[in-house]
């Protein structure tokens, strides 16, 4: 213990009010009034602390005693964690874990690390901070809430890891905090500060069940802590503040953060130099293996952490609690024997090391198995690591989330897509605001059309998934994505893009087969689950899992319909062919997922019973060699669930309230089959769609009715999702190739094969050649129109017709011999021109049907206009090019016209294509 000498520098005071160069008053002024608002807010606190000890006096006097006996506290009892059937997984065994050890033995930089950053006025304090007490208020006069909050010195702590149970501990009131102040004060007395730094570095818990320095040193170094470096030292000295969350061997970036914060503040001690913080930061850490015998390790790991975020790591390592837990120890060692036989049989070829496995009840959230390495003690493969609970990028198994957005209804309104509507995998390109070009391309590197939802996601093609998530936004996927229990997905929506659906985002295995659980529980959500019973060594019982009300998240009749598109092993045969994995002898939804450059292979299926979640990979995310969630991860899945299903023991776990769950997906109400079509057959001049099948349908009636047409007028029919029968007329073959001259967009879609005619035309207007014919929607979103455009005239696939039938179009339509087209482009109808100008457009026709083209300007002479040809006729075709010059300086200004005409056998061919013009002097 040292104490530091402070004297104050004599200071003559001037005689004068007025003195000038008194530097430094101002300052002295702030910090008299800074210590005087102290000193009234400590005596504040004494005067309440003397207050609440009065009305408090045995609870103070029962902590004293607490105190008195600290010196030798010696509690131990064994806690045990079993299976569900009584089988023990890990027995927690306190006593091995804590070694007493001298202050003197213990090295300097340890003791300067801890102080540095737990209580840097340590010695100098009377187990109290004052300024931080001040600080303390004045954060809880701005807290609403009334929640109090401040800092703590290493004599609090010692004090609430001593004298409070772990329930008071944690509680957050001014009754304990004052009662913590006042023992504070009253064990700094009691004891030297060497004695309770002592009895801190001894008492307090640095995780993994090591309790005091010299068992955090063995545990985590192997080493006594005589021996610990400035780095290993500065690490373990920041781990008490959350020893879960900053364990370094499942955690280690969160605690690499912590050893960075501890040696800066020890170089603002001036303990330590700057180099000396680098080399540091920087030496390896050298971590031994952890020696305790577990049964299932990871989800015992697992269990272990919320037993003491709930009761506390003192109970769970000395209050000798017996804890029954949601594993089936047969259903983990079946996990366990399948996940090692299917590495070892495919991984040597495709660079796969790893597989974890996680297996749910959907009804209830119990956890099965938690598989989250294929070996706990292999750490060339990061054994330790539970891979069920680290964020991996999920590839193409989160598109049913997206896929069951879009088929939602939203605010009691029809939903905008149903499993029957056609989406186009077509080229697409979205622009990025750093200037970039996003651009989805498809597993299988091609392009597959119009494809029914049904199919989208049962092949998982990826162009229509971002073309969905296009349409229902990003925001909505990641609300509904937290609602299924998807918490990884943290911030708002500008931190994602559309690669959201691909699985560009982060989600754990167990989320995500607990968000798959929903679709298998119709539409409930349930969180997982992993223990059941939790009671003390009298039995006591101090929590039971009670299920809680299902949360609906989802339309049930949603929920089926994603269990029924990836249970059709029909309409995925096309990307997965016959002979699949997913292919059970019973009814199974699936979905697969595989991340770029095969780092991530994903399955996660379930039946109404049993859910479960498959990665296989390697946990360093290094990349594998040309392996697929297919091949690479559900053989795995459909071995597991092949085998539970062949084992009437196994099934019987399955029960909930003694009930067997369904063998099938049944329907909800609400839902009708309807007769779809085969989109294949909506080809060019078809008027029927040959029958292909049936689709499920929500019955919900549409916000917005399909208005009553009136009689004797043309109506668009739509026969089914996005196929129509209209009235259309079909354009001579050339019209497309003429009507492309006019197209001034190059992203424009492609001229039409047909023209059509608007609903509400009077049906005695059509011309003969108008007939009903069948096409198919185009897509919603803009930046596919003119690729779906191309692959339906490439494909003869009828695409809704976008040119109405104007008089031209049919002019063309009644002769086909008349394979011509003439059109101004610029000067533009009222244009003012001057000078010398060019007369910009096409006149496109055959040669040897057509005789030639000219222009003509109509000058206006009362009621008639004169029309005098310009320059010369032209028997040569012009595109997009040069009609004709205009000299307009040679005219006197006015109003004109100006007109194209095609010339056939001496008589015009259609109408002449007529602008009005005014000419005016430069």
């Amino acid at each position: 213990m040292y104490q530091e000498e402070r004297t104050r520098p004599s200071t003559p005071i001037a005689s004068s009010p007025r003195r000038r160069g008194c530097r430094g008053c101002l300052g002295r002024a702030f910090l008299f009034g800074l210590f005087m608002m102290a000193l009234l807010v400590f005596t504040g606190v004494v005067v309440t602390a003397t207050l609440i000890y009065v009305n408090l006096s045995q609870e103070i006097e029962d902590g004293i005693a607490k105190l008195d006996a600290a010196r030798e506290r010696e509690t131990f009892e064994t806690t045990v964690i079993l299976d569900r059937n009584g089988e023990l997984l890990w027995e927690i065994f306190g006593e091995g874990k804590r070694t007493k050890v001298p202050l003197e033995q213990i090295p300097e930089t340890l003791i300067q690390a801890t102080i540095a950053v737990e209580d840097d006025t340590f010695y100098e304090n009377i187990g109290l901070d004052a300024p931080s007490l001040l600080a303390a208020l004045i954060a809880n006069l701005r807290n609403r809430d009334g929640r109090p909050v401040g800092g703590s010195t290493i004599t609090q702590q010692l004090v609430r890891h001593i004298v409070f149970e772990y329930d008071e501990r944690t509680a957050v009131s001014y009754s304990r905090k004052t009662r913590e102040i006042i023992l504070a004060w009253i064990m700094n007395r009691k004891f030297t500060k060497d004695e309770i730094l002592e009895m801190y570095l001894n008492e307090i818990y640095y995780g993994n069940l090591a309790y005091g320095i010299e068992a955090a040193s063995q545990t985590y170094f192997g080493k006594s802590a005589t021996e610990l470096s400035l780095a290993e030292a500065s690490l373990l000295a920041g781990l008490p503040q959350s020893p879960v969350e900053l364990d370094p061997l499942t955690n280690f970036e969160a605690a690499k953060e912590r050893q960075w914060l501890v040696l800066n503040l020890m170089a603002n001690e001036g303990y330590i130099s700057q180099d000396e913080v680098l080399a540091a930061y920087q030496e390896p850490l050298n971590f031994v293996p952890q020696e305790v015998s577990l049964i299932a390790p990871h989800f015992a790991v697992y269990v272990r952490q919320l037993l003491e975020e709930q009761f506390g790591a003192d109970e769970v390592a000395n209050g000798g609690l017996r804890v029954t837990t949601t594993l089936d120890l047969r259903y983990q060692k079946l996990a366990e024997q399948l996940a090692r036989r299917h590495v070892a049989a495919v991984g040597p070829e495709h660079n796969l090391t790893n597989a974890a496995l996680v297996a749910l009840k959907p009804g209830t959230g119990e956890i099965l198995a938690m598989l989250g390495s294929v070996d706990y003690e292999d750490d060339s493969i990061d054994g330790r690591v539970n891979v069920t609970l680290s964020p991996q990028q999920p590839g193409s198994s989160i598109k049913p989330l997206t896929y069951a957005a879009a088929l939602s209804p939203v605010d009691g309104a029809a939903p905008a897509w149903t499993a029957a509507d056609v989406l186009w995998d077509v080229p697409v390109k979205y622009p990025q605001f750093n200037g970039d070009v996003y651009e989805p391309v498809n597993y299988d590197g091609r392009f597959h059309g119009p494809v029914r939802l049904r199919a989208a996601l049962a092949n998982s093609y990826n162009i229509p998934a971002v073309l969905l998530l296009q349409d229902i936004g990003v925001p909505r996927l990641l609300e509904f994505g937290r609602k299924m229990g998807i918490t990884t997905w943290q911030g708002d929506s500008s931190n994602y893009g559309l690669s959201l659906t691909l699985g560009g985002a982060e989600v754990t295995p167990l989320e995500l087969t607990a968000a798959y659980a929903v679709f298998a529980n119709g539409g409930y959500r349930v969180p997982p689950v992993a223990i059941l019973r939790v009671e003390k060594s009298n039995g006591e019982v101090l929590y039971e899992y009670t299920p809680p009300a299902p949360e609906p998240v989802l339309d049930p009749r949603v929920a089926f319909l994603i269990s029924d598109i990836l249970d059709d092993d029909v309409a995925r045969v096309p990307a997965m062919g016959r002979d699949n994995p997913l292919a059970l002898p019973f009814p199974a939804a699936a979905k697969t997922g595989t991340t770029n450059d095969f780092r991530d292979n994903w399955t996660v299926g379930y039946t109404p019973g049993l859910v479960v979640g498959v990665w296989t990979g390697n946990t360093d995310n290094s990349e594998m060699l040309n392996i697929s969630g297919l091949t690479g991860a559900a053989p795995l899945w459909a071995d597991f669930m092949q085998t539970v299903y062949g084992d009437f023991a196994l099934l019987e776990v399955l029960r909930v309230n003694g009930t067997d769950p369904a063998m099938e997906f049944l329907p909800p109400p609400g839902l009708e089959k309807r007769p779809i079509c085969d989109l294949a057959s909506v080809v060019v001049g078809a008027t029927e769609c040959v029958f292909a099948g049936e689709e499920w349908v929500l019955t919900t009636e549409t916000a917005v009715p399909t208005p009553t047409p009136q009689p004797d007028t043309l109506v668009w029919e739509e026969l089914e999702p996005a196929v129509w029968r209209i009235t259309a007329v079909s354009l001579p073959p050339a019209t497309p190739e003429l009507l492309a001259t006019l197209a001034e967009d190059e992203e424009a879609i492609p001229p039409q094969l047909f023209c059509h005619f608007p609903q509400g035309t009077e049906l005695a207007l059509l011309p003969p050649n108008a007939v009903p014919q069948v096409f198919l929607e185009p897509p919603r979103n803009p930046e596919s129109l003119k690729a779906a455009h191309e692959w339906a005239q490439a494909n003869n696939i009828a695409i809704l017709p976008t040119e109405p039938c104007n008089d031209e179009l049919l002019a063309l339509a009644r002769d086909p011999n008349m394979v011509a087209i003439w059109r101004i482009i610029s000067p533009k109808p009222g244009d003012t021109v001057s000078g010398v100008i060019p007369i910009i457009g096409t006149a496109d026709f055959d040669p040897a049907i057509v005789q030639f083209y000219k222009v003509e300007l109509g000058i206006p002479e009362g009621e008639n206009i004169n029309w005098v040809t310009l320059g010369d006729i032209h028997n040569t075709p012009v595109i997009n090019g040069t009609l004709e010059m205009l000299h307009a300086d040679a005219l006197p200004p006015g109003d004109y016209f100006l007109r194209l005409i095609v010339v056939k056998d001496s008589n015009f061919v259609g109408e002449p294509y007529t602008i009005p013009i005014t000419i005016t002097r430069e």
